[in-house]
């Protein structure tokens, strides 16, 4: 259908950032922007498959350089098909560091689905000339206008009216900026779908009038292949030095950023419009695409908002599902296609489980009828009010973190500051408001709001920021998406009262876990006051006002393939009923699994005669080959009942376990690759070692030759003993002698419960000795025990339990680590001696040694926090920081916090 364009033409204009930084940088500053470009890569990257199979058409690619006043703009130009057939046009712009040949691969697709695809290099970067001014409505903007001039002279482009071609725009952060400005100047674009940009660039460089100074330098410092801002027009990098020097942004920086960003042409934007946003990013947040969707809707054209799980702080980015939906979207508004699905009003990415096979995150949908903005469905959360105390430190250090962008998601496994993530608030520096635990589980969709007075002794300008953190049982804390608000308070020392408005996330908050809303003095992201100050500050109003938004649905799940069989299996029943009890035959092997020991899912098991009662609940986890799998937990954990049910000898009442992908049951073949000793192993004392292990495996009726009994002979160590009866054996070697038993036939898969039980040094040692031989032959061994320090030396990964459930699973080195040891990441070459001295030099720094991946630093007084802010601070490009401390310290940090 064709869309009415009552937009006068005007000049272009537009602001940006983006997602993607240059690779192939190296030195110096530079290197701490190659941290971030794991996080801000591929800013508008991907493909969407046009054909499910079979050859695709070919594209026909044409590049030429397009000179516009004061630049050359090098450009591609993609088509596919007829020369004869009309077609709309989409222009793809790329991310901010990025080039054309980064939306190649979406150009071609589009081609594909019968398209004219036109991507450029926008000024600056690339093969394109010219200085970069952040989408300037004289130059960026106005350059996209001229591209379009030439489209509407293409044969093979389908126009509205002279020198009017049907025009759709699509990119991310800096190219989904320039989408929306050109949408605001050029009433020639139809149709837009932005992805995760910015609507007013001031706002999130300047959120609140604070500096977002860590994001401003990587972004004002990777328009340079050197570094700096040098490829910026000149009054860009005077505004970005003066904010950078004082720490504080000023009304004419604000006015220069206002200018170049799509909130300045507001009232203009007509055009049906796709946003997609990025939960997971501290540069655009989620309140950035609402202003877009508000504005939009208020000028009547149709909007569909998509808050997708990734953003510039990593994550997933949604490539595929979201250039699909990009298609979708202008196939309807620029193709006139009505019977195109293009998606709900409303979407979000949510969390839906962990997959069991692999740990990855899986992920569903949650939809609405309507976009429902960022308050809808408010509910109050009463904080504690009572009025706290806390200072801003001289020099605003140290100063919290709550997300890094040079690092992105890469810190989140530094347990020891917040299991949700990477996320510290230094005692004394920030106030908090807790929540009593709360009755039934909650869903934040939107921006929570809350009252606070606050009061300064002696700044009149305070700055502060606000997050609200999810608190379990056990006292974890997880900052959802690692997000922070800022806020700047004038007139301080009066003390006045302001409504914070929290960062916008999806999230849900389990019963029985309390709300905390903190207020702290510093940021790592941002610039504070350097000068010291107390304040005081409470809470009015009661607490927190949280978004629910009652109209977004979870989506249901795929049904599996067995649901549908659910009325057959019924009339099998029925006649099994009838005729008798039947076995049931054993659920099909998996292929996927065929090379995976084992793999255990929802594993339940309750004690006799009792329904909510459980020796083992809802047990997952997943053994590879080769690894030896500490399976720890103090007593009464479940190990035992787990084992006994992997092997058979115990009926789960629900869940699945797989020995190479086959189902477990009473008699299951797979069973004879299994080789287990659990609970001890009962000899006839007046036979030899050898006589009871031939009188063990004639009892399973398998041929002699498969015993190799030699072979678990060799490998348990009992020498001539083997040939003595077995009541002169020492309990050392009884326990090996049974180690041989579980051995015999070689089994790909041992279980072993409490091998060490009775043993003493030198015979615990050497049964350490036989599990590591075992398992370095390309089998796999599951060792229950008691013994930290010796599990923690033998064992390649973990599996805690802890009333039955699972605590944590993974590598040893995963698990282990401390507060006073840090394994630091680094980047590309090892670091010279000289700056690896000045670490070592570093107060509260102990040593500092080089590892194959970074450094392993000893701290003595330094917080992991305090260490992170320094080594950015030298430009050391870190990629991630994790603990290194003994197994038992972590074993029983672990048991602890679930018995608390």
């Amino acid at each position: 259908m064709d869309l009415r364009k009552s937009r006068g033409n005007r000049p272009a204009r537009l602001s940006a950032l983006s997602a993607r930084l240059r690779g192939t940088a190296r030195g110096g500053r530079r290197r701490l922007l190659v941290g971030a470009a794991a996080v801000v890569v591929l800013a508008g990257a991907g493909a969407w498959n046009a054909t499910a199979s079979g050859e695709q058409p070919p594209v026909e690619r044409v590049d030429r350089t397009f000179a516009m006043p004061d630049a050359r703009i090098d450009a591609s130009y993609f088509t596919s098909g007829s020369r004869s057939e009309k077609r709309p046009v989409v222009l793809l712009g790329h991310g901010f560091g990025g080039d054309k040949d980064d939306m190649r691969a979406q150009a071609q697709n589009l081609a594909r689905r019968g398209y004219a695809v036109l991507t450029w290099s926008a000024r600056g970067f690339g093969d394109s000339t010219g200085e970069i001014g952040l989408n300037d409505p004289e130059h960026e903007v106005a350059d996209v206008s001229r591209l379009i001039d030439w489209l509407a002279r293409r044969p093979e482009v389908r126009l509205d009216d002279a020198g009017d071609p049907r025009v759709g725009m699509a990119g991310a952060s800096y190219g989904g900026a320039i989408a929306l400005l050109a949408a605001g100047h050029d009433d020639r674009v139809d149709a837009i779908a932005p992805r995760m940009t910015y609507w007013n660039l001031a706002d999130s460089l300047f959120p609140d009038g604070v500096f977002k100074k860590l994001w401003a330098g990587v972004f004002f410092g990777s328009g340079s292949p050197q570094g700096g801002c040098g490829r910026f027009e000149a009054e860009l990098c005077e505004m970005y030095e003066r904010v950078a020097v004082s720490g504080k942004p000023d009304a004419a920086a604000r006015e220069l950023l206002e200018d170049r960003s799509p909130s300045a042409v507001e009232d203009r934007i007509e055009v049906p419009t796709l946003i997609a946003q990025g939960q997971a990013d501290s540069l655009f947040p989620l309140g950035q695409a609402d202003a877009v969707a508000k504005a939009v809707r208020a000028n009547g054209a149709p909007v569909s908002v998509d808050w997708f799980a990734g953003g510039h702080d990593g994550g997933d980015l949604e490539t595929a599902r979201l250039d699909a939906r990009t298609t979708a979207w202008f196939d309807r508004h620029l193709k006139g296609d009505e019977g195109v699905d293009t998606g709900p009003a409303f979407r979000v990415t949510e969390a839906g489980g962990v997959d069991s096979t692999d740990g990855t995150v899986r992920t569903r949908g949650a939809t609405g009828a309507d976009y429902p903005g960022l308050n809808s469905g408010a509910r109050g959360v009463a904080l504690d009010t009572g009025e706290k105390r806390f200072e801003n430190p001289p020099g605003a250090g140290p100063p919290s973190i709550s997300s890094v962008p040079s690092l992105g998601s890469g810190l989140s496994q530094l347990s020891s500051l917040g299991v949700g993530g990477l996320n510290v608030d230094f005692p004394g520096q920030h106030a908090r408001f807790d929540s009593r635990p709360l009755r039934s589980s909650l869903r934040v969709t939107g921006s929570p709001t809350a009252k606070v007075r606050v009061k300064s002794d002696s700044a009149d300008d305070a700055v502060l920021f606000a997050k609200v953190y999810d608190v379990g049982p056990d006292g974890d804390t997880t900052l959802p998406s690692q997000l922070v608000s800022s806020v700047r308070i004038t007139g301080a020392e009066k003390g006045r009262t302001v409504e914070l408005r929290l960062p916008a996330v999806h999230y849900e908050v389990e019963a029985g876990h309390r709300l905390r809303l903190v207020l702290a003095t510093t940021d790592l992201g941002y610039a504070s006051p350097a000068e010291p100050s107390s304040y005081t500050a409470s809470v009015m109003g009661g607490g927190l006002s949280v978004p629910t938004a009652d109209g977004v649905s979870t989506e249901a799940a795929p049904l599996p393939d067995w649901v549908w069989g659910l009325p057959l299996a019924g009339a099998v029943v029925a006649v099994l009923l009838v005729t008798g009890r039947r076995r049931s035959p054993a659920p099909a092997p998996a292929p996927g699994l065929a090379e995976v020991p084992l793999e255990i899912t929802g594993l339940t098991k309750r004690y006799a005669k009792s329904d909510d009662r459980y020796a083992v609940r809802d047990l997952s986890f997943r053994v590879e080959k080769g690894q030896v799998l500490g399976l720890l937990g103090p007593n009464g954990a479940g190990k035992t009942t787990a084992l006994r049910m992997l092997m058979g000898l115990v009926t789960p009442d629900a869940g699945e376990i797989r020995i190479y992908g086959h189902a477990v049951r009473p008699g299951a073949p797979v069973l004879s690759r299994v080789g287990a000793f659990v609970e001890g192993a009962g000899f006839l004392p007046h036979l030899s070692g050898r006589a009871n292990l031939e009188l063990y495996w004639a009892a399973t009726g398998r041929p002699t030759r498969d015993a190799r009994i030699e072979d678990a002979l060799e490998i348990a160590g009992l020498g001539d003993a083997v040939h003595r009866a077995v009541r002169t054996y020492s309990q050392g070697m009884r326990q090996r002698l049974a180690i041989a038993q579980a051995m015999l036939g070689l089994p790909d898969l041992l279980i072993l419960d409490e091998p060490t039980n009775g043993l003493d040094p030198p015979q615990i040692r050497e049964m350490r000795e036989v599990m590591i031989r075992y398992a370095a032959q390309g089998r796999t061994v599951i060792v229950s025990s008691h013994l930290l320090a010796e599990v923690e030396q033998s064992c390649t990964h973990l599996v805690v339990m802890d009333r039955g459930r699972l605590v944590q699973a993974g590598a040893v080195t995963e698990i282990t680590g401390s507060g006073e040891t840090l394994l630091v990441g680094i980047d590309g070459p090892p670091l010279p001696d000289a700056v690896l001295g000045k670490v070592a030099g570093l107060p509260g720094v102990l040593s500092a040694v080089r590892t194959d991946d970074g450094l392993l630093v000893r701290l003595s007084g330094a917080s992991p926090s305090q260490l992170l802010a320094e080594l950015v601070g030298m430009e050391i490009p870190v990629n991630g920081l994790a603990p290194h401390r003994r197994l038992e310290d972590a074993f029983l940090t672990l048991i602890e916090g679930e018995t608390s």
